[in-house]
């Protein structure tokens, strides 16, 4: 077994020669989360430079390991990468880091990049089986709807074991040799919802100024101001009340959110009305077919970013209710239209 050369010093990248192919580097790493990392963190939350958040693919040394030391697997997504090496703080290893283009283990999973052929390659790349004398990675739970066990110890001869759903539980997972059920149990706390918030609002902020603005001039302060609610009730307070929202699919609980949101600006725009009779009734309907598919619309951005949902159902979902959130939406334009040119014909 050929032994890996020592680098010069810690932040030099240490080499070895891999028993065929090319030299491969093995970099240096350590638990700790700087005050960079956590801008980095802050940053990719808010979907800032969002593809630009990777760690360089290979393999890393964290602490002290020997040949006999555990293997982890990770994607090359800044968060995932610090949140493994962070809960294995005082611990040596190495960390195997595929290149899933920056995307996190579970997502990349289900889009192949953290998949089999990705791990057999990085194996290979990086000489892996020259620096270790066991034959067992251990990936993320997450990450196995991309891996084939079977597969990486057929093409490879390294096994797979699967570890625990979130890092935070590898060091009692290493303690005991096995995942504890609750180990393997998904959860999606408010916390993990609501921290998925802020990308979605500052996608959705840029539009959102812009249409407020036009229903600002258009039809006044309450319009604009529809407009800003039916946005945050989809990026904000959907993810929050998620799990209370009766239905099963994403559609049907932001179109209910946004009935809810759009039920005080109608019955507003109701009352500002009444007088004309007819008007009344329309600007009561308005808000009630435009913002509940605005909602809708946004709610089903998150579909990828839970374990509520599969692809299937989601193709399904789209299909179903997406040309009915259309339907809703052009309806309430139409109703918008009329109100508008009857204002300005003075007919209301």
């Amino acid at each position: 077994m050929t032994s890996p050369s020592r680098s010069c010093c810690p932040s030099c990248p240490e080499t070895v020669q891999p028993a065929s192919g090319p030299v491969q580097e093995i970099r240096t790493t350590d638990s700790r989360i700087t005050l960079a990392d956590r801008l980095d963190h802050f940053l990719a939350r808010f979907g800032v430079n969002r593809m630009g958040h990777r760690v360089e693919p290979g393999l890393y040394r964290l602490g002290n390991p020997t040949e006999d030391s555990p293997v982890f697997v990770s994607a090359n997504y800044t968060l995932s990468f610090d949140a493994l090496r962070s809960a294995l703080s005082g611990r040596d290893g190495y960390i195997l880091v595929l290149d899933t283009l920056g995307i996190n283990v579970w997502c990349a999973a289900g889009k192949g990049t953290f998949g089999t052929d990705e791990i057999v390659r990085r194996i290979a790349l990086t000489g892996l089986e020259s620096v270790v004398r066991h034959r067992t990675l251990i990936v993320p739970q997450l990450g196995a709807p991309g891996v084939s066990a079977h597969e990486v110890l057929r093409r490879s001869r390294f096994e797979v074991e699967y570890g625990p759903v979130r890092a935070s539980d590898l060091p009692e997972y290493l303690a005991l040799g096995r995942a504890t059920p609750d180990m393997r149990r998904v959860r999606f706390p408010a916390v993990d919802r609501l921290v998925l918030a802020p990308m979605e609002l500052v996608h959705a902020a840029l539009p959102t100024v812009a249409g407020a603005i036009v229903l600002y001039l258009l039809a006044g302060l309450p319009a604009a101001l529809g407009a800003v609610a039916a946005v945050l009730a989809g990026t904000v307070l959907f993810p929050a009340l998620l799990p209370f929202i009766p239905t099963r699919d994403f559609s049907t609980k932001g179109l209910i959110l946004g009935g809810i949101v759009a039920l005080p600006f109608s019955a507003a725009f109701f009352v500002e009305t009444a007088a004309s009779g007819w008007a009344g009734v329309l600007a009561a309907f308005a808000p009630l077919l435009l913002m509940p598919p605005v909602t809708a619309y946004l709610a089903l951005n998150f579909t990828g970013s839970t374990p509520f949902t599969s692809r299937t159902g989601v193709k399904r979902e789209i299909f179903r209710y997406v040309p009915f959130m259309a339907g809703m939406a052009v309806l309430g334009a139409a109703l918008a239209a009329v109100l508008g040119t009857a204002h300005l014909l003075g007919a209301v």
